[in-house]
C-alpha cells in the first residue's frame, strides 16, 4: 500500500462593480431575513496593480451559487507568495481588476447548491479556491465547488487551519502525487522554515524520508523539531557540498525547490541517478538542465491542482498529529496591506494567517 493510500461566531467605501456573473440557483440555506443580511459583503478589494497599497476594503456583492458549490462565511484566510505576485502583476494576464485575491479558506458553509449532498449548512470546512479563479479569499463570503473542499481537521481551529489548504496540498503534490517519495529515501527540501517547506519537512518524515533542510541560523532549531534529519545553515554552508559529503557523493533521491533562482540548477548536481527535482516556482533565468538528462532525472514543475482527496489524506495525517500549522503571525483580514508587506520582505516562519472572527 502506498503512503497516499495509507494517509487518504459570525464574522463582519466604496462600491465595486459586480465581481461575478454567477447565477443565482435553487440554495439549501438559511431563511430570508438572513439572505438579505448576506446580499453584501466587506472584501480586500485588488484595485490596480503595484504595492500593497493597492488593496481597498470594499463592500462588494456577495457571490452566489451553482447548483454543484456551496457559500462559506470566511473565518480565516493566510498570505501565501502568489498573493503578493499576483498583486504586483507578475500574472497581470491571468487577472481582471478589480480583484480578490487569496487561495485559502477555513469557515462554515451557509448555503448549499441544490447538487450539493455530502455538505449541509453548518459544516466546518476548509479549501483551496482556484488559483487565478474567478475570485479569492480575501472576503467575508466565498463559493467554491463542492469537489475541492474538505471537512475541517476536528483538533484545529479555523485559525491553524487556514494555514494548511495550499501550503499542504502543494507539499502534498510534490513529495507525494509527483515525487513519489518513499520510505528510507533522501529529500533535501529548501526553505524548510517556509510555507510549503515547513509542512513538506513534516509530510517527509511521516513518509520515513532521510530529511536534509535548508534554512537560515535563526531558525535551525526551529526545522530541526519539524523532524529534519540535517539542517542546513544556508548563509554559512554550501548545500551542495554538505550532501556530497553526507551521502558519500551519491546524492539524494528527490530535491524540493520552493525559492528559485539558480536552485535548480545546483540541485541538479546533487541528485543520484534516476532521482526527481520538483520545483514550486518560475525558471526567471535560463539554466542549463545537462546535468538532468546525463542522470536520467525527472524534472516536475508544480502548480499545484486543487481536489478534495488530499486535503481528507491531509486532515488524517493532521488528526494523527504527524503534521501541524506552523504560523508566524495571526493578523486581522483588514490589514491586509501589512500582511503583504510582511510575507514580501522574507524571513517569516510558517504562514500568515487573517482572521475574520476570534476563533
Amino acid at each position: 500500500m502506498s503512503f497516499a493510500q495509507a494517509a487518504t461566531g459570525y464574522c463582519e467605501v466604496r462600491e465595486l462593480p459586480p465581481l461575478s456573473g454567477i447565477e443565482i440557483l435553487s440554495l439549501l440555506i438559511l431563511n430570508q431575513g438572513d439572505l438579505a443580511q448576506m446580499e453584501s459583503m466587506k472584501a480586500a478589494v485588488l484595485t490596480a496593480f503595484g504595492d500593497a497599497e493597492k488593496f481597498e476594503i470594499q463592500t462588494v456583492p456577495t457571490p452566489t451559487l451553482k447548483a454543484n458549490q456551496v457559500l462559506v462565511r470566511v473565518c480565516a484566510t493566510s498570505i501565501n507568495p502568489i498573493d503578493y505576485q499576483t498583486r504586483r502583476g507578475d500574472y497581470k494576464e491571468l487577472v481582471r481588476l478589480p480583484a480578490i485575491l487569496g487561495v485559502d479558506v477555513s469557515g462554515v458553509i451557509e448555503a448549499v447548491g441544490e447538487a450539493v449532498t455530502d455538505f449541509k449548512v453548518g459544516d466546518e470546512v476548509y479549501y483551496s479556491p482556484q488559483i487565478f479563479g474567478e475570485f479569492g479569499s480575501y472576503a467575508q463570503y466565498h463559493v467554491a465547488d463542492a469537489a475541492i473542499v474538505a471537512l475541517k481537521p476536528a483538533n484545529l481551529s479555523h485559525i491553524e487551519a487556514a494555514s494548511f489548504p495550499l501550503a499542504g496540498g502543494t507539499a502534498w503534490d510534490c513529495l507525494v502525487t509527483r515525487g513519489n517519495l518513499q520510505v528510507g529515501e533522501t529529500v533535501l527540501i529548501h526553505a524548510g522554515a517556509g510555507g510549503v517547506g515547513s509542512i513538506a519537512v513534516q509530510l517527509a518524515k511521516a513518509i520515513g524520508a532521510y530529511v536534509f533542510a535548508t534554512c537560515s541560523s535563526r531558525n535551525r532549531d526551529f526545522v530541526t523539531e519539524l523532524g529534519a534529519d540535517r539542517v542546513i545553515d544556508y548563509k554559512n554552508e554550501d548545500y551542495v557540498e554538505v550532501i556530497r559529503q553526507e551521502t558519500n557523493g551519491l546524492g539524494v533521491d528527490l530535491v524540493l525547490d520552493t525559492i528559485g533562482g539558480e536552485t535548480i540548477q545546483r540541485s541538479l548536481e546533487i541528485i543520484r541517478p534516476f532521482g526527481r527535482l520538483i520545483s514550486i516556482v518560475d525558471i526567471a533565468i535560463p539554466q542549463s538542465l545537462l546535468e538532468a538528462w546525463g542522470k536520467n532525472l525527472t524534472i516536475h514543475f508544480v502548480l499545484s491542482p486543487q481536489y478534495r482527496a488530499k486535503l481528507e489524506a491531509l486532515t488524517k495525517l493532521i488528526e494523527r498529529h504527524q503534521l501541524r500549522p506552523v504560523i508566524d503571525s495571526v493578523l486581522s483580514w483588514d490589514q491586509v496591506v501589512l500582511a503583504h508587506q510582511r510575507l514580501e520582505q522574507g524571513g517569516t516562519r510558517g504562514k500568515i494567517v487573517l482572521k475574520f472572527t476570534e476563533n
